[in-house]
């Protein structure tokens, strides 16, 4: 077998070093962004303020002195337009918090009172549930540490989500102001903010399992079995807090845009983020919120939920039977190696390659992905090699598995590019410079009907080449290393969330950036400027879209695996009718969980939409501008339809394995399992690219950079409405349903396994009675 190069001790100072080094580094971009002053006067426009010290910024005048606006009004509008979308995103938040806390604990009851129940709450040790022949820790161990994980892990996500939305906030009108010297400036200030969110929660994610599991150790000792089987409430944690954050902030962000886009743009003809609209500021409180908050508690959960199943097999195989240390934590040392790749990753962007002109955001942020995909995967190979014996075993449903070092570098490696595939599709369809979208800009020629139909085609179209990604590398990596290879795929995939949570992080703050503008009376030059930023920000979305939806199928099956190896089931037989019936079920589920959210954004837009009329009805002198909108009752209208519209869909999704599990037993909570998954993930792409395409059509006419798009536009013409109508119709299937479905598929499963002991001794009631 062999014993790893990489000595006990090297990966007790790696880990933690390299969570360190991430959590500075963004300290460190945060210094940079904070340099361009939110004061008026004119060091703020001065270079040493600039943040990138003459880079990316080439002529440092001011457009605005040539076209003899006042800069020092600009700067207050700017700062005062800042405030209040910082406000409305921080108390939207707290009020979210207050009723996911309640949840929280409740929840965590729950797991004490089941985990507790399978032993009857019994002190005594118990035999190993792999191995009969050795003791372990009593079931109540289980209970309170899985118990602990699981608040650990929400009050991580939920503070990486906070801290992201604060950045976001605090960056927005810093990049307004920057645009105003050239679009490189622009771009970095923006770049630079969404790396600060992605590396603090990339590291903070990292140190406090690590930290984690280092505590629970001292309990434990050598029974490393029931140590990660109660570090999987982590993942739990992290995931149910996520899902919350998405429904709740994508409930919010999409009722806003829907009032704002319809009557705004389409009943009124004025611009996007016209500062007459009453529902400009709660768009743009909804940015942060949603894709920005909900995004960063996602990925969190993700990368919770990999390791830790990763941890739970690899407990069970020889690393864990044996007790080697640096091979056991081999999924924390990709994430740590991850951190490191990221770092340089970033400067390549921020440092080293200039942005001289608009057509050269998107190859940028393309880069990023490339360089660091493959930087990754030189980590990986060294990773690999050190870190891992020649030769070891991996366990499979019930038997240990010879596996090689060099297969686990392939199966990490696949989940990595395979990642990068669906990145590059995703694009492909979301982008306005390829076409698809150009297509979908054409149908609206002939009116809304013929957009959403082409809409559409291209969502399901979408979906093609990513299934085929992921079926490929789940046959690879389970070919290799069984369930552990599908875990660590996942974590491939993701291990490079740093640089992915940058990127996808810069779209919100560039589109509230363009809101900013628009509203503080900049030139159309500037608007300009945030809209090309904005346009690469809504690719890049899509693509972390895609990034997520690609990582939550492979930790969701990668979960099952583990789930059913702790419920004791030997084979999943489809052809039982037990199983049969949860796969029904399952599969029906992200329909019922769509048909929630997509109502909710409906019911909520409805109120939105009835309000700015209303306002535009009875507020004299508002369309002329010569009067203010009421933006408070426009944010409370959002607030108040999220909060209680995002309780239903959480409920389904947590209350129905545990319904399932105890009335109908493992079986048929694992065919319910493998149905959510296989129908969840086909609807998660199909929706997300379907609204980016829509979106990027709509953005495509109002550019008008080619001679195609000037035919169909310019703003306010009617190819140009049908696309708002297409836009409009997107946007809850990008926004919230999409994103919300591999939060459901990731979360079912992680449950499942934390409550596993509970089903497998007391569930299936109905079929004991029967």
């Amino acid at each position: 077998m062999g014993s790893s190069i990489l000595p006990d001790l090297g990966t007790e100072i790696l880990i933690p070093v390299c969570a360190v080094i991430g959590i500075v580094f963004s300290l460190i971009q945060w210094v940079l962004v904070s340099k361009v002053k939110l004061s008026p006067g004119r060091d703020s426009a001065s270079p040493g303020n600039n943040g990138a010290g003459g880079k990316n910024g080439y002529a440092d005048y001011l457009i605005e002195e040539e076209e003899g606006l006042n800069d020092h009004n600009v700067v207050l509008k700017c700062a005062e337009i800042q405030t209040a979308i910082s406000e409305g995103a921080t108390s939207f938040l707290f009020t979210e918090y207050q009723y996911v806390g309640i949840f929280m604990v409740a929840f965590a009851i729950l797991i004490f009172l089941f985990l507790g129940s399978v032993e009857g709450f019994s002190t005594k040790s118990q035999p190993c549930t792999y191995d009969q022949s050795k003791t372990c820790k009593p079931a109540l161990a289980t209970a309170i540490f899985s118990t602990i994980s699981f608040l650990l892990g929400a009050v991580t996500s939920v503070v990486s989500g906070f801290l992201g939305m604060k950045i976001a906030t605090y960056a927005n009108a810093r990049t307004t102001l920057e645009a105003r010297k050239g679009v490189g400036k622009a771009f970095i200030t923006a770049f630079r903010s969404g790396a600060v969110m992605g590396f603090l929660l990339a590291a903070n994610g990292l140190l406090v399992l690590y930290i984690a599991i280092n505590l629970f150790k001292l309990y434990y000792g050598d029974d490393w079995g029931g140590l990660f089987e109660a570090i999987t409430g982590y993942g739990l944690g992290g995931s149910s807090m996520a899902l919350f954050g998405r429904v709740g902030g994508g409930i919010y962000t999409k009722a806003a845009d829907v009032g704002a886009d319809l009557v705004g743009k389409v009943e009124r003809n004025i611009p996007e983020d016209d500062p007459r609209n009453p529902a400009v500021i709660a768009d743009n409180v909804g940015d942060n919120v949603g894709d920005i908050a909900g995004m960063g508690s996602d990925l969190f959960g993700s990368y919770a939920e990999s390791s830790c199943a990763a941890l739970v097999v690899a407990s069970i195989s020889s690393f864990g039977i044996n007790h080697e240390l640096t091979p056991m934590l081999y999924p924390l040392i990709i994430s740590s190696i991850g951190i490191i790749v990221c770092l340089i990753t970033t400067l390549f962007a921020t440092d080293v390659f200039e942005i001289k002109a608009v057509k050269e955001i998107e190859p940028s942020l393309k880069r990023q992905l490339i360089i660091s995909t493959v930087l990754m995967t030189i980590g990986i190979a060294i990773v690999s090699w050190i870190a891992l014996p020649s030769s070891f075993t991996i366990f499979n449903f019930g038997e240990q598995k010879d596996v090689k070092n060099w297969q686990l570098f392939l199966c990490v490696a696949v989940g990595l590019w395979a990642g990068l595939i669906i990145g590059f599709v995703t694009e492909y369809y979301t982008s306005n410079a390829y076409s698809p979208v150009q297509d979908v800009a054409d149908s609206c020629r002939t009116g809304a009907a013929t957009n959403v139909i082409f809409g559409l085609a291209l969502g399901y179209k979408s979906c093609i080449i990513p299934i085929f990604a992921i079926a490929i590398s789940i046959f690879v990596s389970f070919s290799f290393a069984a369930m552990y290879g599908i875990a660590v795929a996942a974590l491939g995939m993701l291990s490079t969330i740093a640089t992915g949570l940058a990127i996808d992080a810069y779209g919100p703050i560039s589109d509230n950036a363009g809101g900013i503008a628009e509203m503080a009376g900049m030139s159309h030059r500037i608007r300009e400027r945030t809209d090309a930023l904005d346009a690469a920000g809504n690719t890049t979305a899509a693509i972390g879209k895609g990034f997520a939806i690609g990582s939550a199928a492979l930790v969701s099956l990668a979960l099952f695996g583990a789930f059913v190896s702790r419920a004791t089931i030997s084979t999943v037989d489809v052809l039982t009718p037990k199983v049969f019936i949860g796969l029904l079920v399952g599969a029906m589920l992200p329909y019922w969980f769509s048909a929630m959210t997509m109502k909710s954004v409906g019911s909520a837009a409805l109120k939105m939409v009835e309000e700015v009329r209303r306002q535009f009805n009875t507020i004299p002198g508002l369309m002329e501008g010569t009067a203010k909108p009421d933006y408070a009752t426009c944010v409370k209208i959002s607030t108040d339809a999220s909060i209680k519209e995002m309780i239903p869909p959480g409920a389904l999704v947590m209350l129905t394995p545990l319904i399932v599990g105890i009335f109908f037993g493992v079986e048929t909570l694992s065919g319910v399992l493998a149905g959510s998954l296989v129908s969840g993930v086909q609807i998660a792409i199909s929706a997300s690219n379907t609204g980016g395409a829509w979106d990027n059509a709509k953005k495509y006419i109002e550019a008008g950079a080619s001679d195609h798009a000037r035919t169909l536009g310019p703003k306010g013409s009617d190819p140009h409405k049908a696309a708002v109508i297409g836009d409009t119709i997107g946007d809850p299937l990008k926004d919230t349903s999409g994103p919300s479905l591999n939060i459901l598929i990731k979360l079912m499963a992680v449950e499942s396994l934390v409550f596993a002991p509970f089903f497998a001794t007391h569930g299936g009631l109905l079929f004991k009675i029967f």
